[in-house]
C-alpha cells in the first residue's frame, strides 16, 4: 500500500468536493497530470486544459447544497486507488434532504500527479 499514492488520492478528493460544492476548483489543477485521462458519464477529457475549461459543469447550484461522506479509499497498488463517495443533497432554503448518490472514483497515480480519473454513478 502507497501511503503517498492514498495521501494525494485524498488531497484530491479533498479539493474536488470543495470545487463541487463552490465552484472553485484553482486546487484540482495542481494535482493533475498535464496529460491526464478525465472521464465521467457522458463526458470524456484529455489534458489538465480541457478539463479546466470544462470546470465549469461544477458551478454551485443555486437551489441545493451538497455534502460529501467521508471517502473509502482502496489502494489497490500500482498506482490506482478507488473511493466510494456518498453524496447527499439538501434544499438551500429549508435543509430537506432532496436526493442521494452513491459514486466510485478510479484514479491512477504516476510521478505524484493524477494521470486518470475515472468517475460513476453506483448503486440506486
Amino acid at each position: 500500500m502507497s501511503d503517498r499514492d492514498v495521501q494525494l488520492a485524498r488531497e484530491f478528493l479533498d479539493a474536488l468536493a470543495v470545487a463541487a460544492a463552490t465552484g472553485e476548483a484553482e486546487a484540482v489543477y495542481p494535482l493533475l497530470a498535464p496529460d491526464v485521462d478525465w472521464s465521467a458519464p457522458q463526458l470524456a477529457l484529455r489534458g489538465v486544459e480541457q478539463v479546466r475549461e470544462r470546470m465549469a459543469w461544477l458551478p454551485t447550484r443555486e437551489n441545493l447544497d451538497v455534502e460529501f461522506g467521508e471517502p473509502d479509499l482502496t489502494d489497490l497498488g500500482s498506482g490506482r486507488v478507488v473511493s466510494d463517495v456518498h453524496e447527499v443533497y439538501r434544499v438551500k432554503a429549508t435543509g430537506d434532504l432532496a436526493y442521494e448518490r452513491e459514486r466510485r472514483i478510479e484514479l491512477t497515480i504516476r510521478d505524484g500527479v493524477i494521470t486518470r480519473y475515472e468517475m460513476r454513478f453506483t448503486g440506486s
